[in-house]
C-alpha cells in the first residue's frame, strides 16, 4: 500500500509536469495565480511554470498523506518524515527562487541521507539498520549476510545520488522528470529483487546446513545406540 501511494505521488508529479509542458500558457497562468505570492519577486518565468506546479502538487499530496496517517493514528516512518522534510525544504526553495536546480538536488540529497544514515549506524552506533528494519519481520540471516546487505544498500543509495545528478544536469528536464518518476523506481525495485534473491539463497543454505547437522546428529545417536 505504501509503495502504491508513493508511486501515485510520482505519477501525479509526472502528469502535472507533462501537462504544463504541453500547455505552457495555461501552466504559467495557473502557476502565477497559485504560486506568484510565495516566490521571491512574485514572478513565474515561463520555462519554470510546469515544474513549479508539479512540485507544488507533490508537496500538497505528500502533506495530505502524512495528515491522513496521523489522523488515522497510523505510524509515520522515519523515512517518510525525512522524505517529507527534504521535499518541503528543496521543493519550497525551488518555488521561492523559481529554479528547478533545488528540486533536482533534492533527489540526490535524499539518497545520500539514506546512505549516510546506514554508514553512521554501522560505524558510529555499531548497528545494522537494514537488519533492524527486516529482522522484526522474521528474516533471520547470518551476521556476514546482514553486513553485506547493509554495505550494498549504502553503496546503492550513494550511487543513485550520483546517477541522479548526471541525468539532471546533462539531459533535458523532461528526461530527468521521466527518469525521476519511473527510472529510479525501476532501478530500486530491481536492486530490491536482487537483495531478495540473496536472502532466499542465504536462507536455503542455512536450512541445508541445519538439515545436514540434524542428519549428522541422528547418525551419531544411531552409532552410539548400536555400540551400546
Amino acid at each position: 500500500m505504501k509503495f502504491l501511494s508513493d508511486f501515485f505521488s510520482l505519477l501525479l508529479f509526472f502528469v502535472v509536469y507533462l501537462a504544463g509542458e504541453q500547455f505552457p500558457e495555461a501552466a504559467q497562468r495557473h502557476a502565477g495565480a497559485l504560486l506568484g505570492g510565495i516566490t521571491r519577486d512574485g514572478v513565474i518565468p515561463p520555462d519554470q511554470a510546469s515544474i513549479l506546479l508539479a512540485i507544488a502538487v507533490a508537496i500538497v499530496v505528500f502533506t495530505a498523506q502524512i495528515a491522513w496517517l496521523l489522523a488515522t493514528r497510523r505510524k509515520v516512518s522515519v523515512v517518510q518524515w525525512v522524505s517529507f522534510g527534504i521535499l518541503v525544504v528543496f521543493g519550497g526553495a525551488s518555488i521561492y527562487f523559481h529554479s528547478d536546480t533545488f528540486i533536482k538536488w533534492k533527489v540526490t540529497v535524499l539518497y545520500w541521507a539514506f546512505a549516510l544514515a546506514l554508514w553512521i549506524g554501522m560505524v558510529v552506533f555499531r548497528k545494522n539498520l537494514i537488519r533492524a528494519l527486516m529482522e522484526p519481520g522474521g528474516v533471520e540471516l547470518p551476521d556476514a549476510v546482514w553486513q553485506r546487505m547493509n554495505r550494498s544498500w549504502m553503496a546503492f543509495f550513494a550511487a543513485l545520488g550520483v546517477l541522479n545528478l548526471l541525468v539532471a544536469f546533462n539531459f533535458s528536464r523532461t528526461t530527468w522528470v521521466t527518469f525521476k518518476s519511473f527510472g529510479l523506481t525501476i532501478i530500486t525495485l530491481g536492486f530490491a529483487v536482487g537483495q531478495g534473491l540473496l536472502i532466499a539463497r542465504s536462507l536455503d543454505r542455512a536450512e541445508a546446513t541445519a538439515s545436514d547437522g540434524e542428519a549428522s546428529r541422528r547418525s551419531e545417536r544411531t552409532a552410539a545406540d548400536e555400540a551400546a
